[in-house]
């Protein structure tokens, strides 16, 4: 067991990446600030806790989650404010990535309170580096809806970025996704990686429809998934109403100046471009 010296850490909110599946993926930083603070907020104890007993952590921990956050959020950012060091952490990876905690970061930063951030592991990052795919631009989706109608809408606004595409999936639904991969966004490159770090890692990579084929053949797979789709290859022809839509998402989300530079960094077209067509978008939401 892991002794951890204790000194004082300055008071403010630390957002703490933790192991997505080998425990020993975790920074000494991290091991640092989590045996020192005085709370450790968490999506379910029970999780955090086996890291805990492995690590010899013993901080005190508590439950934050979107269902609780509103309720919670108040009593953090006073005890902040009063003094306290408190870190985030999610059940694994990097909090805020798919899981909650942005809108206290958001208010925190609002009320000048410090906030900082310990990288780590991350699985979008780690099936980045296997995929074997492009990795100068990339976009984050997330998970795709579960039905199919839905979820091949949301592939179509996809089509015509020049990136690849990351998104997290259920493994029963994995089949499923691939082959509406195929069929709206066609013969792209595909990297399917499952329980990253993990004594039973896997990649496997091929075109979306023949990954779609042998999991339909094989069944859902265990544990995480993490599916990678490269870019077109052929030269893409970029809609005016597909950058549009992701500029409203992007507006929804980020700053003027952020959302332009995450839709320019995903099409590869001019800045200015993007910049304009957004000031537009911004003036007919008023």
């Amino acid at each position: 067991m892991t002794q951890h010296p204790k000194h004082t850490l300055s008071p403010g909110l630390y957002i703490v990446a933790t192991p997505i599946g080998n425990a020993r993926d975790i920074t000494l930083r991290a091991l640092d600030v989590l045996g020192n603070a005085d709370l450790v907020l968490c999506e379910d104890t029970r999780v955090t806790s086996k890291l805990f007993a492995i690590h010899g952590l013993k901080t005190p921990l508590r439950a934050y989650h979107e269902h609780n956050a509103a309720a919670e959020r108040p009593k953090v950012m006073a005890r902040i404010a009063e003094g306290a060091t408190i870190a985030l952490v999610s059940d694994a990876g990097t909090p805020l990535i798919s899981d909650p905690g942005y809108k206290l970061v958001r208010a925190l930063v609002k009320e000048g309170l410090s906030v900082t951030t310990l990288p780590g592991a991350s699985s979008v990052m780690a099936a980045l580096t296997l995929a074997a795919l492009p990795t100068d631009r990339f976009f984050f989706a997330g998970f795709l809806p579960p039905k199919q109608a839905a979820r091949r809408a949301a592939l179509e606004e996809f089509q015509s970025l020049t990136a690849s595409l990351v998104f997290l999936e259920s493994p029963r639904r994995l089949g499923a996704m691939l082959a509406d991969t195929a069929k709206v966004l066609g013969e792209r490159h595909v990297a399917v990686a499952r329980e990253l770090t993990k004594k039973f890692e896997e990649i496997r990579r091929g075109t979306a429809a023949e990954l779609a084929a042998h999991y339909e053949e094989a069944g859902a797979p265990k544990g995480e998934v993490v599916v990678v789709v490269g870019p077109s290859e052929g030269e893409a022809v970029i809609d005016e109403s597909a950058i549009d839509d992701l500029l409203r998402k992007a507006l929804g989300q980020h700053s003027l100046k952020d959302a332009v530079a995450a839709v320019t960094g995903a099409t590869g077209l001019k800045r200015r471009e993007i910049y304009a067509r957004a000031l537009d978008l911004s003036k007919d939401e008023v």
